[in-house]
């Protein structure tokens, strides 16, 4: 694993983010995160201020609601590229997508229609925040057979988690892999999400992190987790993000 800190212990406000994020909404127009080039470019030159050298943007595909394709992604990908190109920001900006756990998405793995990945075939995923899904082990099974390896975005956030940490372990013991949401640990969601947070990160179940940043106000409050406890104990973590 790449050494990414001092080796001598710093101050607290000089922790450092990964330098990689895995998951956003910053391709304007494809869904319910920025809405403009304009706004993507100032919350990206945000990032950079933060460290970030690479940003994986992740827009939503959910059957019922953000019907984006990987052409759709792709397109609004180079447009907002060229426009940050035109504007001097120094950023690597790629896309993958956080897809919606629905039987659309079963058919989609089962069926072996591209879908929009990172890395080494990480697959970003997001479930109903209330119950568990009743595919979820059929889908995991599925997605792991296709060459997939599973994430699921900001396990903290969900209430069938929270409330039943032996399912996060479960999920974990089936080769799910776990991304947290930053701003879950100053208890942006909930209480119980960053409850979750910690406890998660407590037993080492976090193999991403990501700022899920959908807007201005979630960009500034990653300076604010910068001096959280828990985020020096989550960047001590062997992480996948700088392995991208």
């Amino acid at each position: 694993m790449l050494n990414w800190f001092r080796k001598q212990r710093p101050a607290e406000s000089s922790y450092n983010f990964p330098f990689v994020d895995i998951h956003s909404h910053l391709l304007p127009g494809l869904d319910d995160g920025v809405q403009t080039l304009e706004e993507s470019e100032v919350i990206i030159r945000e990032f950079r201020k933060l460290g970030y050298t690479k940003l994986i943007t992740t827009p939503h595909v959910m059957s019922d609601f953000y019907r984006n394709s990987n052409d759709t992604i792709l397109q609004k990908l180079a447009e907002t590229n060229a426009y940050l190109k035109q504007k001097e920001v120094s950023v690597t900006l790629e896309a993958a997508a956080e897809f919606y756990l629905d039987e659309a998405l079963v058919a989609r793995v089962g069926n072996n229609d591209p879908l929009l990945t990172f890395g080494k075939n990480y697959l970003l995923f997001e479930t109903n925040f209330m119950t568990e899904p009743l595919n979820m082990k059929e889908f995991v099974f599925l997605a792991t057979t296709k060459g997939y390896k599973p994430v699921l975005a900001h396990p903290e956030r969900y209430i069938y988690l929270q409330n039943n940490f032996a399912k996060a372990e479960d999920l974990i013991g089936r080769g799910v892999l776990f991304q947290l949401n930053l701003s879950s640990l100053l208890g942006y969601y909930s209480k119980g999400a960053q409850q979750t947070a910690q406890k998660l990160i407590d037993k080492g179940y976090v193999h991403f992190l990501g700022s899920d940043c959908h807007n201005h106000q979630h960009v500034q409050l990653l300076e604010q987790v910068r001096r959280n406890k828990y985020f020096q104990k989550a960047v001590s973590l062997p992480l996948l993000n700088n392995t991208l």
